[in-house]
């Protein structure tokens, strides 16, 4: 069984660079790696300016029976078809992609802590926390050069949603982090850190030594239901 590790953090605290640059170190032979950003929901039937509405940063707008259900089968060593998402068009690719679980499962995405059976699945919880001005300007390079988007739109979204979701979703979720690591700085020893502890998670597993963590049943799963829930 491998170990599986979440990834959790605000947009742009630089989740997905500290956990490719972890890979790197431990060799991607070893290291299955998955984003929860493709497990937003199929949006091919709804029209782009509905599109554009829609709030990418609350849990409502993720398919979360299939983010559970493959992340579930990843832990108990079975391939998926996973989803790849579009950011330019705001839906889910035609494509899809292969993946079967190697010792090491590193999954990351704002909402990696947030959902208590995504968390009971994990045999490590981690967030990467960084200053809001910091996640701010990372966001607005990436967005204008990866995805198309014009200052005035990441701007606007940024206050409207990001923030405002981070506050009220996202940062407290780190509660129930295993470990909480800064990544404010450009020369800071993150990467190094997070190497040590991904290394022994891939030790136990290769052992078959994991350990068994308690099932967390403290989520106020009440908050979480009712962000999901339809409005009326």
């Amino acid at each position: 069984m491998p170990a599986m590790i979440l990834v959790g953090g605000g947009s742009s605290s630089g989740k997905t660079y500290l956990t490719h640059a972890v890979t790197k170190a431990l060799g991607e032979d070893q290291v299955t790696f998955l984003t929860l950003d493709d497990y937003y929901k199929d949006q091919k039937n709804v029209p782009m300016e509905e599109r554009l509405k829609v709030n990418y940063d609350h849990p409502n707008a993720f398919d979360w029976p299939l983010m559970r259900s493959q992340l579930r089968a990843l832990k108990n060593g079975e391939t998926i078809e996973k989803p790849i998402y579009d950011f330019v068009n705001h839906t889910r690719s035609d494509k899809t992609e292969i993946i079967s679980p190697k010792g090491l499962v590193v999954i990351e995405g704002i909402m990696a802590l947030v959902d208590r059976q995504l968390r009971d699945l994990a045999d490590l919880r981690v967030f990467i926390q960084a200053k809001p001005e910091r996640r701010f300007l990372r966001r607005m390079i990436r967005d204008i050069k990866e995805r198309g988007r014009t200052m005035e739109n990441v701007v606007s979204q940024y206050f409207d949603t990001v923030q405002p979701m981070y506050d009220e979703v996202i940062e407290p979720s780190s509660i129930y982090a295993d470990m909480i690591v800064n990544n404010d700085g450009v020369a800071n020893l993150a990467i190094d850190v997070l190497t040590v502890v991904f290394k022994q998670q891939l030790d136990r597993a290769s052992a078959g030594t994991l350990h068994k963590r308690a099932m967390s049943d403290e989520f106020t799963n009440e908050v979480f239901a009712s962000l999901l829930a339809p409005k009326e």
